[in-house]
């Protein structure tokens, strides 16, 4: 066989069998497949690899499954979002026109297009491409659902509702259903639409989003009448609304990028969320309704990296505050990736194990997975099941799936290099599969919407098209009412009963079917009928009376959500009975009851108070005074947190539940805690402080005395931490000792800065005579800071010919080590006014500059050729083809990006952790993102310009911002807390923060050896 295989090479025929995959399909099933896949793969092309023929090479699938192609390009490119509609057809959202600003890649001026894809001829392919709707608004849209003839598509700041009036597959009629959400072209904005089982519809959007308005542009009101923006919430949120856009609801917040939700028919929310890039906290959630989920700070809306009492120790928690009161648990968290579309499955053709789960595309990891889902007390545990994924090719990037109208599955492949996050290697291409049982044609049944008949059997499909045209048949017609009964009473698979009983619950009799649901004795009916109860704005009061003592925890957890906002004064007595059975072991349930005491707090804990007279008696009673948000609970928080026969560390749990507290007698509790007298009284004391109002410590005499004398016991960190927050003069000298020992000089001295008197202390001892290391070392711990004062002391010791050389050549090379330094120094070698001796400090000063200009012109003021280094890299597909050292790529790795990136918690703190890079992106992708950094920078690593009140500019990523505070991260890891006050404006940078010059120090094959090591790093 090897013989007539290196026979037909000779011919030059393996490039006309591979082009159309003959040998795969030959040998597929035999005994000698893996062999001869891999003497074929050798002799591939790296385009080749690429062709549609190929599609499914790499592939594999679950056992019992079947992967097949239904389109590829030329009929589609770049799938963003897809939906089977009732006739089986699947339309397509694409995005040619993808982030042009930053890929630099060409567009359509006629704008992107939505496709609708059809079998005709039942073979399994698509052979008919329509175009619905085509224009130059339409850029790069992320969510489509197919409404009968409506059809709503997501494109911040844009929702649009297209209607197809005649039949005849073209968009007749646009309108506004919503706008003003911000992320134009942005992957954490807008996502898809869904009809849930209620006759709502679902959506939500990422972090970027930020507010909701309607076709008016008026801003929404959410269910409690609040403005739904940032005024009352934080970061990515879930909504639910009426078909027409009216009565929108939101569901949840705190997200990142929550990119698409998920309703099963119980009415139960499901979403993925992704983490900051290369922090391996992906996430999968059950959406508990109201819930924060922990993106950034519920109070103060800092983000996660800062610091905070009981701060979880894996990073992956620390992402979502897991560990703080009011945050929701994840269901599962998945390491890294890039979650996108997700679906429930109520189908019967896949095998059991994926039947009422999860199915979710991971274009970061190249596969479509499914979460089995178990219950575990109020809340529940998941596992990961792959379906399909390419062990072979990393282009395979799963966007998008769907349920077909035989229950089989539609996936879109946006095919690329990359993962969206702004860059696009290809634009070319994208392809469309079919996941079913071996040897299972593509069928869609006929369906008639005419007849009651025909309605409630559509009502039991698996395709969400289908169940629309279903649902609004029956809800609009009286007489179906006898058949839905039957269909309630009769129904082996309760998802089919919970179709029939929200049909049922809209009608005149809704109110009786809901009653009866109520007493059903399967708990999932039950708790369908409580969310249909709350839908229809029935008195809850009286059915929750038979349900807080229900035996199942998932029933009583919607009773403690039911009782959110109630002004019932039978409420608070239930929700005492609630809590009264939290066992103490369920987060979920405690949860749940959190949400449900909102605004509630004063007189629920007082009602559980009389039926737990001391909770801090028992775990339950100690995770509830946790929870609470009330003044009636922080005297049992001050019980806990002083507790001295608890370790310590087990207390902090309570320390950081006073920051959810307010009012006066927080600080009254935290204020005694500085006048006890034990063994850990320091501990004690640092913890208080650090809950208690800086200025309230600073103004009251028994806190300040604590307070100075706590800092004369610290040291290091700790003790800077204390003096940043209180900014205390006395500490003067004390920091500048720290300054010129080389004890954290650069944070010593930017607090040193903003103290009464710091100022002055430095500028005298940098002229001091015979203190020349004192200067030296002042002047070094300034280069990185870039606030006005810091960069006039440096301009200052520069230009100051009494200064000794070395005092204002460190002085040169200090000022350029921030923007605004860089642009100083730049200025002042343009005008001439840096002596020629000071110039190769200056040059120095700037040379890791991020912005490549800056380093470029200021090498030209050392003379000789500035293109000297300048030398002709390969092209990126020529590139790919170099093997490398992944060793010696390694060393590269650490000489030139270990200043801003982490692999394996080894290196700088700054841009996005590469620890999984490779399994990411291919070589493609490695090369794009180093060549061409602009073509992709990743959410949340935007590079800012803030101007400050003093005339300063401060460059870097903003890792956390409040009402009061920001953190600005630099390059080099380095951070700075400022004062939202002291900045005028925020500008966000065009550019990368990554230098564009990263591989001009690089000679190609020292490029090609980084890659090799990048494509190492891999999730294990």
């Amino acid at each position: 066989m090897l013989k007539k295989l290196s026979d037909k090479t000779k011919l030059g025929l393996p490039m006309a069998l591979l082009g159309g995959s003959l040998l795969f399909s030959a040998y597929h099933h035999s005994s000698k497949s893996i062999w001869v896949n891999r003497y074929i793969d050798s002799l591939m092309t790296e385009e080749q690899k690429h062709l549609p023929s190929n599609a499914l090479k790499g592939l594999k699938i679950a056992d019992g499954l079947e992967v097949s192609t239904f389109a590829t390009e030329p009929m589609l490119l770049n799938p963003t979002d897809i939906e089977v509609d009732a006739r089986g057809r699947v339309w397509v959202l694409e995005a040619y026109n993808y982030r042009p600003a930053i890929t630099g890649n060409p567009t359509r001026p006629e704008g992107d297009r939505i496709v609708i894809l059809e079998d005709s001829n039942n073979d399994g392919k698509a052979d008919v491409s329509k175009v619905f709707y085509q224009g130059p608004e339409l850029n790069a849209p992320l969510g489509i659902a197919v409404l009968g003839n409506t059809v709503i598509v997501s494109q911040s700041p844009y929702v649009w509702k297209f209607t197809d009036t005649d039949g005849d597959d073209k968009a007749d009629k646009k309108e506004i259903l919503f706008q003003g959400m911000e992320g134009e072209q942005h992957d954490h904005g807008m996502h898809a639409f869904v009809f849930g089982p209620d006759g709502k519809l679902y959506f939500n959007f990422g972090n970027e989003g930020k507010q909701l308005r309607d076709a008016k542009g008026n801003i929404v009101r959410d269910q409690d009448g609040d403005e739904i923006s940032r005024k009352k919430y934080k970061q990515g949120m879930v909504f639910r609304c009426n078909p027409d856009g009216t009565g929108v609801e939101c569901l949840g917040q705190n997200f990142r990028n929550n990119y698409e939700v998920a309703v099963d028919s119980y009415g139960t929310l499901w979403q993925s969320d992704n983490d900051d890039d290369g922090n391996k906290g992906v996430r999968i959630n059950y959406v508990m309704e109201n819930g924060n989920y922990g993106y950034t700070d519920e109070i103060t809306g800092a983000g996660w990296t800062a610091n905070r009492t009981n701060i979880e120790s894996e990073i992956s928690k620390q992402h979502w505050h897991q560990n703080d009161p009011g945050s929701i648990p994840n269901l599962l968290q998945t390491g890294s990736g890039s979650p996108t579309g997700i679906i429930v499955y109520e189908g019967n053709l896949l095998p059991k194990i994926y039947q009422g789960q999860m199915i979710h595309c991971e274009p970061g990891h190249n596969v479509v997975r499914s979460y089995p889902v178990q219950k575990s007390g109020a809340g529940y545990t998941a596992s990961i099941e792959n379906l399909v994924k390419n062990e072979q090719d990393q282009w395979f990037r799963p966007s998008d799936v769907c349920v077909a109208p035989d229950g089989s599955l539609f996936v879109a492949d946006w095919y690329d290099p990359g993962v969206g996050g702004h860059q696009a290697g290809d634009q070319t291409r994208g392809r469309i599969y079919r996941i079913a049982p071996s040897k299972t044609p593509y069928t869609v049944p006929k369906q008639d919407f005419t007849t009651i008949a025909g309605a409630i059997s559509a009502l039991q499909s698996p395709n969400i098209a289908i169940r629309y045209l279903a649902y609004n048949k029956l809800v609009s017609d009286n007489s179906a009412e006898g058949e839905l009964v039957k269909l309630y009473n009769s129904a082996e698979n309760p998802r089919m009963k919970a179709r029939a009983f929200w049909v049922l619950s809209k009608g005149a009799n809704g109110k009786k079917y809901v009653e009866s649901a109520l007493a059903d004795q399967n708990p999932d009916i039950r708790i369908t009928a409580i969310r249909a109860a709350r839908e229809l704005k029935l008195d809850v009061i009286p059915y929750l009376k038979n349900l807080v003592k229900d035996a199942d925890p998932q029933v009583r957890r919607e009773c403690a959500i039911a009782l959110r906002h109630s002004k019932s004064p039978e409420a608070p007595a239930l929700w005492a009975e609630l809590a009264a059975q939290h066992t103490g072991n369920d987060r979920w349930y405690l949860e749940a009851l959190g949400i449900g005491a909102d605004n509630n707090w004063d007189s629920y804990f007082n009602a559980y108070l009389q039926k737990v007279a001391n909770p801090v008696e028992s775990p339950a009673g100690r995770d509830i005074v946790w929870r609470s948000r009330t003044n009636e609970s922080v005297k049992f928080l001050a019980t806990l947190a002083t507790d001295s026969k608890v370790d310590l560390k087990d207390r902090l749990r309570y320390f950081r539940a006073f920051d959810f507290v307010k009012g006066t007698k927080k600080s009254e509790a935290l204020l005694e805690m500085l006048k006890h007298n034990s063994s850990e009284q320091k501990e004690i004391n640092t913890l208080a402080l650090r809950h208690l109002d800086a200025e309230f410590v600073k103004t009251n005499p028994v806190a300040k005395s604590a307070l100075l004398k706590l800092m004369a016991s610290t040291e290091g960190k700790e003790y800077l931490e204390l003096e940043g927050k209180y900014l205390l003069p006395e500490e003067n000298k004390r920091l500048f000792n720290m300054i010129i020992t080389d004890k954290s000089p650069r944070e010593a001295s930017d607090i040193l800065i903003k103290n009464l008197g710091g100022t002055a202390l430095l500028t005298h001892a940098i002229s001091e005579p015979g203190k020349e290391q004192n200067a030296l070392k002042i002047l070094s711990s300034m280069r990185w800071s870039g606030s006005k004062t810091q960069l006039d002391i440096l301009q200052a010791a520069m230009f100051n010919k009494a200064n000794s050389a070395n005092i204002r050549r460190e002085a040169t090379r200090a000022l350029g080590g921030s923007s605004n330094g860089e642009d100083l120094i730049l200025k002042y070698l343009k005008e001439g006014k840096i002596e020629k001796s000071l110039i190769p400090s200056a040059v120095d000063g700037v040379s890791k500059a991020w912005r490549r200009q800056v380093r470029t012109e200021a090498a030209r003021y050392l003379g000789g050729s500035t293109n000297a280094a300048a030398k002709k890299l390969a092209p990126i597909s020529d590139l790919i083809k170099l093997s490398g050292d992944a060793k010696n790529g390694a060393v590269m790795f650490a000489n030139n990006c270990s200043v801003c990136h982490q692999v394996n918690g080894e290196g700088m703190d700054f841009g996005p952790k590469l620890s999984e890079i490779g399994s990411k992106l291919p070589k493609e992708g490695q090369y794009l993102a180093i060549l061409h950094p602009d073509a992709g920078i990743g959410f949340g690593y935007e590079g800012w310009d803030l101007k400050m009140k003093d005339g300063s500019t401060l460059s870097g990523i903003i890792a956390s911002k409040t009402e009061t505070d920001i953190i600005l991260k630099m390059p080099g890891g380095i951070t700075q807390n400022l004062k939202t006050s002291a900045v005028k404006s925020m500008k966000q940078m065009q550019n990368s923060m990554m230098p564009s010059g990263l591989a001009d120090g690089m000679s190609q094959k020292e490029l090609v050896d980084l890659v090799e090591f990048l494509t190492t790093l891999k999730k294990k």
